[in-house]
């Protein structure tokens, strides 16, 4: 069963060159594989910047490889480079889905989506001495500095997972339903789930999210 949490899928394409080259130089010195991926966790977190504006729904546009490419991605996209780049360096990684409220959405995410609640927010699922453990390497440092929020650590024995709060004691993120965890990424139940409860078709322009976050 583990193999299929090893091997590339056309999203998760940990055998691609390019995502080989990043989990090579990301994963450390060290011959521990905890430390290797701890090491990744920070790379994916903090080297592709957060985009929740630009959204491409096919295996190709949420590949680990188009994410290097840009250099920036929503969560699931980093969910999948940080799962393609541990699958590479040998470690069985797989994607964990839930809906979540940001309680500190902007006012333009509210406008666009007609609501607070982010259906399949993605995090990374990682098999670790024996057991999986939760990483969400969603949001760089930066912007968790501009917003005011908890930067979200990794330390590979615990989840590592959205703070209830900010910096100034206000509800922050809440996990309101847990979907799963999957070996590759579960599309069409996403498009469903997205044309149901979503009024728009999901692309964005960055530029917008760059101005709303100056504000």
């Amino acid at each position: 069963m583990m193999i299929e949490y090893l091997k590339p899928t056309p999203s998760i394409n940990s055998d691609d060159i390019n995502v080989l080259e990043f989990a090579r130089k990301n994963s450390g010195s060290s011959p521990d594989p905890v430390k290797q991926v701890i090491s990744l966790y920070y790379a994916v977190r903090d080297k592709i910047r957060y985009d929740p504006y630009t959204i491409e729904m096919t295996p190709e546009g949420l590949s680990a490889s188009k994410t290097l490419a840009t250099g920036r991605g929503w969560c699931v996209p980093k969910a999948i480079l940080l799962a393609a780049s541990c699958r590479a360096i040998g470690v069985p990684a797989r994607l964990g889905f839930a809906d979540v409220r940001n309680h500190l959405s902007t006012k333009r995410m509210r406008e666009i989506m007609k609501t607070d609640v982010f259906f399949w927010h993605g995090y990374t699922s990682i098999y670790l001495n024996n057991i999986w453990l939760k990483a969400t390497p969603a949001f760089n440092t930066e912007l968790c500095k501009r917003f005011r929020i908890n930067s979200l650590d990794f330390d590979g024995k615990n989840d590592s997972l959205y703070h209830p709060y900010d910096l100034d004691g206000k509800k922050h993120m809440e996990y309101i339903r847990h979907r799963g965890e999957f070996a590759d990424v579960p599309i069409d139940l996403m498009k469903e789930t997205f044309q149901r409860e979503y009024v728009f078709s999901p692309s964005w322009n960055m530029s917008d999210f760059d101005s709303e976050a100056e504000n």
